[in-house]
């Protein structure tokens, strides 16, 4: 919701600015400049990119109006599966979650966390990596290193859809030049005519370059930096089931382990104490 409100306000403060100072809204229109400018962005976007990475972009431009897949209601089921695979290991020991961990699209610990079982990639991380604990029984500060060492990868993938398009941000103003430049090449061939055709090429190629400058600043380079935001924003996750683990394999009970989680998840999503404590007893 703010971000169409952030786009209409860059629109209107725009044009209302411009025919404030008496300017024509027509001269605006030039759909052949923006073809040249977007169409062009467009290409080098996929020259630069990886097909896989050209989806990941598109697959989370969504989530700019609609907000984070990760809501409030994702980490209270996050929290409350940790708490389920960790207090059944407790229990039962590690041979009652090998199937969970094995089969976790199967299991009806995690089939009972929806929202949770949705994050392929958030899954595999844990199931993973609680495998490799209750295989090897490594201390806890070894498998935080190795966590640590996967976090940096997964931290490098999320942002990867930001700087993708944050490439064509830069790129824009230079294609909106590229525009201009055409512009003046048909005002020279247009040379001998009337003024008022010559102006109106001249005024075409100036609004290439304006533009160029405008989609890049107003709505591609915002765009960029909220899905960068987006990616750190998922990152909370992962750095939540890391602290988790990394507090039930030094032998913290399970409600303490959830709830040192918790506390890396994002203020505004955090699930409160109390909120948590009620949501567990189920699951006892």
């Amino acid at each position: 919701m703010f971000a169409l409100l952030g786009i209409l306000v860059v629109i209107i403060s725009v044009v209302t600015g411009y025919l404030a100072s008496h300017g024509n809204i027509v001269a605006l229109w030039q759909p052949f400049e923006i073809l040249i400018i977007c169409g062009a962005a467009f290409g080098a976007f996929m020259i630069a990119n990886s097909f896989t990475l050209q989806v990941r972009v598109f697959k989370m431009l969504p989530q700019i109006f609609l907000g984070s897949k990760h809501k409030k209601a994702f980490y209270a089921q996050l929290l409350g599966a940790l708490y389920s695979l960790f207090q059944k290991s407790r229990l039962e020991g590690f041979l009652a979650i090998e199937n969970d961990i094995e089969y976790p699209f199967e299991s009806d610990v995690f089939r009972s966390f929806p929202d949770v079982l949705n994050d392929h990639h958030l899954i595999h991380f844990l199931t993973d990596n609680y495998r490799i604990y209750t295989l090897t029984g490594l201390p806890s500060h070894e498998l935080e290193a190795l966590i640590d060492s996967e976090i940096e990868q997964i931290s490098e993938e999320l942002e990867q859809p930001a700087h993708a398009l944050n490439r064509v941000a830069e790129g824009l103003p230079g294609f909106g030049i590229v525009a201009a430049v055409l512009g003046i090449v048909i005002t020279m061939g247009s040379i001998g005519g009337s003024m008022e055709e010559i102006g109106t090429h001249v005024a075409a190629a100036l609004v290439g370059t304006f533009l160029g400058i405008f989609f890049a600043y107003g709505f591609v380079g915002p765009a960029s930096a909220h899905l960068e935001a987006l990616g750190q924003h998922e990152l909370k996750a992962y750095l939540c089931v890391k602290a988790a683990m990394i507090s039930t394999v030094s032998g913290h009970p399970p409600a303490v382990a959830v709830e040192t989680g918790r506390k890396l998840l994002p203020p505004d999503m955090r699930p409160s104490f109390i909120e948590l404590s009620e949501d567990i007893k189920q699951y006892r």
